[in-house]
């Protein structure tokens, strides 16, 4: 598309002001073109047209993404059968005594007894102690990593803090005696909280005690991010507490449910897994339970108040009726039978 400049009209550009002074308004750029003579054309003003901007394509931004680090994954670390172990050092045993035989070392009881022929010493020599310092080695790796798997526990593996796996396995076990090991309770946990700090739904401060039962599920996370479960659980609960109302005792297993939910997604981060969270004690915070405690002696105290002036009315409406129907008093006026009733009320009343 040609890019032509635009005409503007001079007599566009000139306004009227109050004053009746016409006051030319030129564009920035613009070139004034004369009117062609014989032609009665105004003069005009030729604005050229900004030439277009090149728009580069705009570049997708990468979505934001939040993510937890959430440590090391479990994996399997590297074991080996203790059979094996064994095998292997008893083997490294053996041929550090056939060493020590050839080289003529083995003292003559014993050689008798193993019924070995004797050989004069010489000397061990350099190829003799490189294949005693090799065989020794081998035995020492070879019992030095001897170690017992029990059920409900596993082995956590570091090398220079660095995560190398973790082992399940039971029985005689052989693990590198280079990897330093942590042993992890992996079976089923109760914990029963202290009173924690809760609301209900009309905001009234409460203390509920909750029991969690809960296991570790994922011994790398379990142990390299968290250092007290129990700490950590506490303040899961006590975060989910703070978002869940807790409602009447009645309600507690919905309560508890929710909690469960909001405690579990937490905790999975952390390599714990949780099974339940229920509430198992709702009580009033002290100064609530107190207040509520005052209200409800004043509320029995007025009730027993207005029993007992219900009474008393009663029962000198009773002695007026009867003392007037037995004629023991005859007519009375107003004054005199206001004066009877305040008397037999305030002897009732000190009477009881």
């Amino acid at each position: 598309m040609r890019n032509d400049p635009v005409v503007i009209p001079v007599h566009l550009l000139y306004r009227d002001e109050a004053g009746g002074s016409a006051v030319p308004s030129v564009p920035s750029g613009a070139t004034v073109v004369g009117r062609r003579r014989g032609t009665g054309e105004q003069r005009k003003v030729v604005v050229p047209e900004p030439a277009p901007v090149a728009q580069a394509p705009l570049a997708q931004a990468p979505l934001a993404q939040t993510s937890v680090a959430q440590g090391p994954v479990e994996r399997p670390g590297p074991s080996g059968p203790g059979w094996a172990a064994v095998a292997a050092g008893l083997a490294a045993v053996a041929g550090c005594g056939s060493v020590l035989w050839w080289v003529g070392l083995v003292p003559g009881p014993l050689r008798v007894l193993l019924g070995l022929p004797a050989r004069t010493y010489d000397g061990i020599g350099t190829a003799g102690w490189g294949a005693l310092a090799a065989l020794a080695a081998v035995g020492l790796c070879a019992f030095g990593g001897l170690t017992r798997g029990r059920e409900g526990y596993a082995s956590v593996l570091t090398l220079f803090g660095a995560y190398r796996g973790s082992v399940r396995r039971t029985g005689l076990v052989w693990l590198s005696p280079l990897l330093v090991r942590r042993r992890v309770d992996v079976r089923l946990k109760h914990w029963r909280s202290e009173p924690l700090p809760a609301v209900d739904r009309n905001g009234i401060a409460l203390r509920v005690v909750v029991l969690v039962v809960w296991r570790v599920a994922d011994t790398a996370r379990a142990t390299l991010t968290v250092a007290d479960h129990t700490g950590y659980l506490r303040g899961q609960v006590e975060a989910g507490l703070a978002r869940v109302p807790v409602d009447a005792p009645s309600a507690a297993a919905a309560v508890g449910d929710a909690l469960t939910r909001q405690v579990a997604a937490r905790s999975a981060a952390a390599g714990i897994e949780v099974f339940s969270v229920q509430p198992v004690r709702i009580d009033y915070a002290p100064e609530v339970a107190e207040a509520m405690r005052h209200r409800n002696v004043a509320a029995l105290d007025a009730k027993d108040r207005d029993r007992a002036l219900a009474s008393v009315v009663d029962a000198v409406e009773d002695t007026v009726r009867r003392l007037t129907a037995r004629g023991l008093v005859g007519e009375l006026d107003d004054y005199e039978r206001k004066a009877l009733v305040r008397e037999l009320t305030v002897a009732y009343l000190g009477g009881r």
